[in-house]
């Protein structure tokens, strides 16, 4: 029987993006992802949980989040779900689930660069009737 291991987030960047190389030279970028889920309660309040997902993208993926990604930015990311598992140095076994991203999208928007000063539109009394075009 074929099963699926797929997760969908959206969500905020935690913290700015970690870059580290392998030893065959292939980069990796971590970062955290929140999202957040409001839910009603009994008395008509909301209440606001957030969860927290630790990500990796490699290769190019791993450069361009590397690159344009810094606290606070929204993102879509959609990948696999995998459980890491280490012994801590105080002996106890440790469990992690971390996302190894597939597809990372920026949803903010650049912010828009400023015209230079020769194409920053005229006032709307500077304009002469010879000027418009149609």
């Amino acid at each position: 029987m074929a099963s699926l291991n797929k997760i969908l987030l959206i969500g905020n960047v935690g913290g700015d993006p970690e870059m580290r190389f392998t030893p065959s030279g292939v980069p990796v970028t971590t970062f955290t992802l929140a999202t957040n889920r409001n839910t009603p309660q009994a008395d008509g309040s909301v209440k606001k949980e957030t969860e927290w997902f630790r990500i990796s993208a490699w290769r190019k993926q791993a450069e361009a989040c590397n690159q344009f990604l810094t606290k606070g930015k929204l993102v879509y990311v959609e990948g696999t779900l995998r459980t890491r598992t280490w012994d801590g140095k105080d002996g106890q076994k440790h469990l992690s689930l971390e996302v190894t991203a597939d597809r990372v999208i920026f949803l903010d928007r650049q912010g828009a660069a400023p015209l230079p000063p020769e194409e920053v539109p005229a006032e709307e009394g500077d304009i002469e009737p010879d000027d418009i075009p149609f």
